[in-house]
């Protein structure tokens, strides 16, 4: 499986082919994936080998070459779908800490087209006006 991302045009990919998790990895930045599905509406992903360089999350949280993630990806039902998060890292972490998040799934018309993003300036500052909001947006309000 590949997951594309839009943003700065990067992918990662997730072995579903039965294989297990290497044991020592090569650091990656997005680490080594292994998938599988558990039933019909739920695939867990297990993921080792991150590189140290990069963070768990956008708040700069660091991890070692222990780190241990997995993402459980749950079909709710037609219209929602659910994602866990468990990081496990012993030797940053006292204990795994786990995040939730649920998604709504809603069918794009046929005319739906998925737009281009490159990472500029003026193309972020659009994006921002159409999609997001910047911290300083957040502060005034």
């Amino acid at each position: 499986m590949t997951v594309l991302y839009q943003f700065n045009r990067i992918w990662r990919v997730i072995w579903t082919d039965g294989r297990e998790l290497p044991k020592d990895p090569e650091p990656r930045w997005f680490g080594y994936s292994v998938g599988k599905w558990v039933d019909d509406y739920t695939l867990v992903v297990e993921t080792v080998g991150t590189d140290e360089r990069t963070w768990i999350d956008r708040a700069g949280r660091p991890h070692s070459a222990d780190l241990r993630v997995e993402e459980r990806f749950h079909r709710l039902d037609h219209d929602r779908l659910e994602l866990t998060v468990t990081i496990d890292d012993p030797k940053m972490y006292t204990k795994p800490w786990v995040a939730l998040d649920k998604f709504v799934l809603e069918l794009q018309p046929s005319s739906f087209d998925v737009r281009e993003m490159i990472c500029s300036p003026s193309e972020y500052e659009e994006y921002n006006k159409l999609i997001g909001s910047t911290a300083s947006d957040k502060e005034s309000h």
